[in-house]
């Protein structure tokens, strides 16, 4: 069975094809991506509309694209996945809209997929893939939580965010030291030139003994720190106050990763999203895992941003397992607001 698979809950069009043969681990067998970020810079974040035009634009030849590279055509396709949700409603519907009507088109089932349960299952394309039970933690612009998953669709809900995300506070905290959006890798590479003892910054709910996390009051500190400096702040000072931050966001994430693999006696974690590819983020945790014998798998690099193949995998997946209906019919409805755990098989 091959999978053509859509994403575009936000600012990356993505389209990839995946191939499942029985119990075989699912290939790749082609993917394309644009990223629009460029177009957002100008107004210092995505701007919905904006977004949802330039995913009408992109879609088709993306996904000529990889039907070209996979040396195949449209009749070669099997099923359509596509992100029904979380997301920007307009961007949604865009794919939704595409997926649909070509399934509808070529009489082949269309499957909605659950954007956090693709970037949750996006691991399971590199060339080390986690084994089931795990921990995931979820991290991106719009969501920070810790699951616990024992299968395809088993997931449950052990901590979340409850204000902002990590990926927002690295971007925020990064705006208001005057670096371009996205903010987070420029935060990140900053921050390599910079102390991260310098400034003493909060960790929220740190200390609660619950895998929840919470950075708005940590945004707040970077704000009352940049005030301090004033216009004229030196680039050491700007380096020192992005390394402080960046160390403040990762020990949280770190803390309460540890605490969930501690109360679940799981010894694998999955690290996915945007977030994900933080290079500390990923020096702290392997190190601290390591001492505890505890495995971490993450995606490809190219894969931790939002992408169709991790929108086909989850697709391949649910077929492999069971959970996707032979005569799935999909649907141009959108869910922006959708709880992962929702998914969790009875």
């Amino acid at each position: 069975m091959r999978i053509l698979g859509f994403e575009s809950s936000c600012d990356e069009t993505g389209v990839a094809l995946i191939e499942v043969q029985g119990d075989a681990p699912p290939r790749l067998l082609a993917h394309a991506l644009h990223s629009q970020i460029a177009m957002h810079q100008a107004y210092g974040g995505v701007v919905p509309e904006l977004a949802s035009r330039d995913h009408v634009r992109r879609v088709i030849p993306l996904a000529r694209e990889v039907l070209r590279d996979a040396g195949l055509g449209l009749a070669d396709v099997d099923m359509v996945a596509y992100t029904q949700g979380p997301g920007l409603a307009g961007a949604l519907l865009v794919g939704a809209g595409v997926a649909v009507s070509l399934a509808s088109a070529l009489g082949r089932p269309a499957l909605p997929i659950h954007h956090l349960e693709g970037h949750l299952l996006s691991p399971f394309l590199s060339a080390d893939p986690p084994e089931f039970p795990f921990v995931a933690l979820l991290v991106s612009g719009g969501h920070t939580q810790l699951m616990r998953v024992d299968a395809v669709g088993d997931y449950e809900l052990l901590g979340e965010t409850i204000d902002d995300a990590a990926g927002e506070a690295f971007d925020k905290s990064a705006k208001l030291l005057g670096l371009p959006y996205p903010g987070g890798p420029h935060l990140a590479r900053l921050a390599e030139f910079g102390n991260p003892e310098a400034f003493d910054l909060p960790r929220p709910l740190l200390h609660s003994g619950k895998p929840d996390f919470s950075f708005a009051g940590l945004k707040t500190a970077v704000l009352t720190q940049v005030k301090k400096l004033g216009p004229n702040v030196c680039e050491q000072s700007r380096a020192d106050l992005a390394a402080s931050t960046q160390a403040a966001i990762v020990e949280c994430l770190l803390k309460k990763a540890l605490l969930a693999l501690k109360t679940t006696g799981l010894k694998r974690l999955v690290v996915a999203g945007g977030v994900g590819a933080n290079r500390h983020l990923r020096e702290t945790l392997d190190a601290a895992c390591a001492k505890r014998g505890i495995r971490v798998h993450y995606p490809e690099l190219q894969l931790c941003t939002d992408n169709g193949a991790m929108i086909a995998m989850a697709a391949a997946l649910r077929v492999q397992r069971g959970l996707a209906p032979a005569d799935a019919a999909g649907s141009f409805e959108v869910r922006p607001r959708w709880d992962l755990a929702e998914l969790s098989s009875p």
